[in-house]
Order: structure tokens, then C-alpha cells, then sequence
């Protein structure tokens, strides 16, 4: 598997599903209305971040990252995760 194929498995299987599973979760709040003032910057936070996220597999597509930017990326996204579990 290149640095690339990892980089999209990663993004597509991982980061995608924890981003819209919180997504869901900040409705559900703001639908039963638990939400309070930060739930909904929150939302537009994890939006961004899933757009960027898709615009990032847009260029994986293309070809537009290459081996090394894919593992800076890659470790990137596990010391994110990372951080996320602390």
C-alpha cells in the first residue's frame, strides 16, 4: 500500500466517520435543545474540517500529493487522533 492509498484508507475509514458521528452528535444536542452557546461554533468547526478533509481525498484522487507529503500527513492525522484519546 502506498503513502497515498494509507493517507485516503486513514482519512476515508477513520477520520470521516469520527467527524460525522460528532457532526450527529452536536444536531442531536441542538435539536433537543441541550445545546449552549459553543455547540453550534462547534458544528461550523467540524464542517470546515470535514470539507477540508474531502478536498484533501479531492487531491489524493488527482495524484496531487505526493509519497512524502502523504506520511507528513498521515503522522499528522495520528497525533491527532492521538491527542483526541488523551
Amino acid at each position: 500500500m502506498t503513502k497515498q492509498e494509507e493517507l485516503k484508507d486513514l482519512i476515508k475509514n477513520v477520520v470521516l466517520e469520527d467527524v460525522d458521528d460528532y457532526i450527529d452528535e452536536l444536531l442531536e444536542l441542538i435539536a433537543s435543545k441541550k445545546d449552549d452557546e459553543n455547540t453550534k461554533e462547534e458544528l461550523n468547526s467540524m464542517q470546515e474540517m470535514k470539507k477540508e478533509f474531502l478536498e484533501l481525498l479531492s487531491e489524493l484522487e488527482a495524484g496531487e500529493i505526493d509519497d512524502e507529503e502523504a506520511a507528513e500527513l498521515i503522522e499528522e492525522i495520528n497525533d491527532m487522533l492521538n491527542e483526541d484519546i488523551d
